[in-house]
């Protein structure tokens, strides 16, 4: 069972087939996808984030291969603003988006603190990585607010094409130390 998280200003609970229709309103957006992996369908089809949720995503939460949480605010929780997602892959464990409205408000620093916390504590993985495109500034700030550092450079395939890369790392030990700061 994936379980729901709380920070100060959010809810995270666990992806459900019904926040479809709020992913589908929200995330077909250039400013969200251009920076996302090859995969993620571009011009994103009218069906796209239900075929996602039921025939990917929570089959791999099934299987115990991924984690999927929504991003709710407290003050409007009946409203998905975003997601935010673990996986057991080489070397991109944690992804996300976020609705454009909510953009730089320093709402995915908020919700990654207990999204690492399970990756380590309850996962029990050593390590947590992502990639992501150096153009993407606000995500690499993400990562640095995170103490993770860049351990290895790529060309990846993007929504928006083949762009430089970056891959991003922090060690369980190396996170837990932050957090006792």
């Amino acid at each position: 069972m994936t379980p729901q998280f709380e920070t100060d200003r959010l809810l995270l609970r666990p992806l459900q087939l019904s926040d479809a229709p709020a992913t589908q309103r929200l995330f077909p957006r250039w400013e969200i996808v251009k920076y996302l992996a090859r995969r993620v369908p571009w011009p994103y089809p009218e069906n796209g984030a239900l075929t996602y949720y039921r025939d990917v995503a929570l089959p791999a939460v099934a299987r115990s291969e991924e984690w999927h949480w929504g991003i709710h605010l407290k003050d409007g929780p009946e409203h998905l603003i975003g997601a935010i997602s673990l996986m057991k892959t080489e070397n991109d464990n944690r992804g996300f988006w976020l609705g454009l409205p909510w953009h730089g408000r320093g709402i995915v620093p908020e919700a990654s603190v207990p999204i690492n916390d399970y990756w380590f504590d309850v996962l029990n993985f050593a390590v947590l990585r992502t990639s992501k495109a150096i153009a993407n500034q606000a995500s690499r700030r993400i990562s640095e607010k995170n103490g993770m550092r860049v351990i290895a450079t790529e060309e990846r395939e993007y929504v928006s094409g083949k762009l430089a890369a970056e891959t991003w790392e922090i060690t369980a030990e190396q996170w837990r130390r932050l957090r006792k700061k």
